[in-house]
């Protein structure tokens, strides 16, 4: 399956002055998969090893981190030639061995003509956890998401599709009605099977919505079962509350994300380690309040009020056992959750745009779904989940810091009136 951080891929290989590769991502998000594609389309061999489970391998980095002896000694052990500009050395799972990241250095100072990626699904967790001496500097970081909309319609053979989409949010014309149904048709069955390749190979395998819920349910336990794995059992429980509240927290009319929701008498202090361990494993999105929404943004952030996403629209309908029904159903639904099934999903987009998520709440109670920084320009963004566009908030903000753009996400067609840009919710992976 196609997906965009193969670009990235190719631009990493061709740069003069490239460094080891890590990518980070939650786990099964696809790495393993892009990357070993990756070395088979772009190398005359792949040389693959798996630092969790294969001992042997692990066990060259406790002896010496000379990267002449570890590829020779790896060539014995996997009998395969590593030859730089032809082979392309994967090492994955590297948060399983401290020693074999400490060496990334050593191989950028003295192979630095090898194609040598890494990949770790809690790296992040283990950073944290041991401290491991991370070599700043002398790596290239890429990070790895769910499929976001677009990466969803190439699989789904609806290219024409996603490219006319980018055409029209670009014009700011509207779809025929057609097209526009079509178009919230495939983003309905975006939120039931979401971005995880596995759900994406289960619907297209079977061509059917009800076979998602077993992948997924899949991905779930295992996310369960490294809490316990790679946590201390009194965190592991704490993080598991928090993880299960999240559903909860969306639903709720005020999306801060509250401890008490948690467990009553919930405090920062109990559940703010167990937050962080979430955000460093790559299953839950942070965004950050700010205060004002001047220039630039990041600096006005209130660490105390956040609101929290899951990292995949399709696991957190899966997690609250919504109704498939309903989410596929073209008619307004008046229900609270799918409002925050719709802030997710447009967390999720921006993130793998790279954006940083924030939202604005002044203490008059207006408050804004996500703002965005665009080099020089503060953008004001508001979520609706079906057609009903008329708010307070979004005139309140652009008036009080001279906004001249904003947009608005909801189920309207492209259009552009008194300096607010409509988009549609399929058409966010354009932002």
């Amino acid at each position: 399956m196609e997906r965009k951080i193969y670009k990235s891929l190719m631009e990493w290989k061709e740069k003069d002055h490239r460094l080891p590769l890590i990518m980070n991502g939650a786990r099964q998000v696809g790495k393993t998969y892009i990357l070993r594609k990756f070395g088979e389309e772009q190398f005359e061999n792949t040389v693959y090893v798996n630092l969790e489970t294969d001992g042997r391998v692990r066990s060259l980095f406790e002896e010496d981190l000379s990267p002449q002896k570890i590829i020779e000694q790896m060539e014995l052990l996997t009998a395969s030639k590593v030859i730089s500009g032809k082979t392309l050395l994967f090492l994955d799972e590297i948060q399983a061995c401290e020693r074999a990241l400490t060496s990334m250095k050593a191989f950028a100072e003295q192979m630095h003509d090898l194609h040598i990626v890494t990949a770790g699904s809690l790296l992040g967790v283990a950073l944290n956890r041991e401290r491991y001496s991370f070599p700043v500097g002398y790596v290239d970081e890429l990070s790895m998401f769910p499929f976001d909309f677009e990466e969803f319609l190439w699989a789904m053979n609806k290219k024409e599709l996603a490219d006319n989409i980018r055409i029209h949010f670009t014009t700011d014309e509207p779809f025929t009605n057609a097209y526009h149904e079509a178009a919230m048709e495939q983003y309905r069955n975006y939120l039931v099977i979401g971005g995880m390749p596995a759900a994406i190979n289960a619907y297209l395998q079977h061509k059917s919505l009800l076979d998602v819920t077993d992948p997924q349910q899949r991905i779930l336990n295992e996310y369960v079962a490294d809490m316990a794995k790679y946590a201390q059992p009194s965190t592991s429980v704490k993080i598991r509350a928090c993880y299960n509240s999240i559903p909860t927290q969306l639903a709720k009319e005020n999306k801060k994300f509250q401890y008490k929701v948690v467990q009553k008498g919930g405090t920062a202090t109990i559940f703010g380690e167990s937050i962080d361990w979430l955000q460093f494993a790559g299953l839950v999105l942070k965004c950050q309040k700010i205060d004002h929404g001047f220039l630039p943004i990041s600096v006005y952030s209130d660490f105390s009020d956040f609101k929290l996403y899951m990292s995949d629209v399709g696991l957190l309908t899966r997690k609250s056992e919504m109704p498939v029904s309903i989410l596929i159903s073209p008619l307004p639904q008046d229900n609270t959750f799918m409002g925050g099934i719709a802030e997710n999903y447009v967390a999720q987009a921006l993130v793998a745009n790279q954006r940083n998520l924030f939202y604005w709440k002044n203490e008059n109670r207006g408050e804004l779904d996500f703002v965005i920084q665009d080099d020089s320009e503060v953008i004001p963004i508001e979520v609706k989940k079906g057609s009903h566009t008329k708010a307070k908030s979004m005139d309140m903000f652009r008036k009080k810091y001279n906004c001249e753009t904003a947009i608005r996400i909801s189920a309207h067609h492209f259009g552009r009136a008194n300096g607010i840009k409509s988009v549609p919710l399929y058409a966010v992976f354009c932002i």
